[in-house]
């Protein structure tokens, strides 16, 4: 599905009467099957943005289309993963994974889909464990089959490695990549890691500022799997970088 954000602005009011400004004329498009990945600092706003596109907020002004129909709330075409583990703390792991599915009525072949997509995740042995005895880790790969199995035609994920260990985080963007090359549904990633936004990404776009606009916006044609010692790797690192540092406004730290 293909995705426009067109001249996107974002306010929400402040304590004190006045506004948060927090995006500005926010516009670029992701076409069908493409991996978008939304890089810039904390705070940036690029959670708010994903969350617009969720339909979880309303843009102030501005607008997102999907497939030309506007964005006006949530739909199960748009599958999002956030940054912390949500899992219902009574169901086992593959009642969790089947559970969206169950709600909307697709259970078709449910029982294969769910305990291959366990098994991709590295969590077989668990399916009838209980989310309390799962390591964060863990918790977040259920989350992420969940996500999977429901075959959705957008995925939005909010940063949703960050918690993970290096080996463990590595391994999941691995089978995150292999599954979109397999299905091709169109993907929005946010993160403020450069190193993950290039190694993803077929399309990154720039945040900076504030409030967040769009800085740069580049096109990635590397083939999967990346390398992060690969010269274009380091080139690409060393301009999105600097263009972070120069859309980089007062005193605000810059977290890479």
């Amino acid at each position: 599905m293909r995705i426009d954000i067109r001249n996107v602005s974002k306010i929400f009011p402040r304590f004190d009467g006045g506004e948060n400004v927090v995006l500005d004329k926010i516009s670029f498009s992701a076409d069908s099957g493409d991996f978008v990945v939304i890089l810039g600092e904390s705070g940036g706003g690029k959670t708010t943005l994903l969350n617009l596109v969720a339909g979880l907020e309303i843009p102030t002004s501005g607008e997102i289309f999907v497939d030309g129909v506007k964005v006006n709330g949530i739909n199960p075409s748009r599958s999002m993963l956030f940054q912390q583990p949500v899992l219902i703390p009574w169901l086992t792991v593959k009642d969790n994974v089947a559970y969206g599915c169950k709600i909307r009525g697709d259970i078709e072949n449910l029982d294969y889909r769910v305990y291959q997509f366990i098994e991709m995740m590295g969590l077989s042995g668990f399916e009838n464990a209980k989310p309390i005895s799962l390591s964060l880790g863990m918790a977040q790969r259920v989350c992420l089959a969940r996500a999977l199995v429901g075959r959705a035609d957008i995925l939005l994920l909010d940063e949703p490695f960050a918690s993970l260990d290096t080996f463990t985080q590595a391994h999941i963007q691995e089978e995150l990549i292999n599954i979109w090359l397999s299905e091709r549904f169109t993907a929005i990633f946010v993160t403020h890691d450069i190193n993950e936004a290039i190694l993803l990404g077929n399309k990154i776009v720039l945040l900076g500022g504030y409030p967040g606009s769009v800085s740069k916006i580049y096109a990635i044609d590397d083939p999967y799997p990346r390398n992060i010692n690969d010269p274009s790797f380091k080139d690409y690192r060393a301009e999105i970088l600097a263009n972070l540092k120069q859309a980089h406004v007062g005193n605000r730290k810059f977290f890479q």
